[in-house]
């Protein structure tokens, strides 16, 4: 993994940490969670968050 790519799965886990916790508060859905998931893994193409994507919350 190099330097752009590190950053980007940093940028990616920080982002996807902030809105998990949106979700346990209930202050999104878990579709509207899924949507920004989908949004954030195009936007940052993350190498380890494509894996966890799919793993359920719980």
């Amino acid at each position: 993994m190099n330097e752009d790519q590190f950053e980007r799965e940093k940028l990616y886990q920080a982002t996807m940490n902030m809105f998990r916790s949106m979700l346990k508060k209930g202050l999104i859905t878990e579709e509207q969670y899924t949507i920004i998931d989908t949004k954030m893994l195009q936007k940052y193409q993350p190498l380890l968050g494509t894996l966890f994507a799919a793993q359920p919350l719980t």
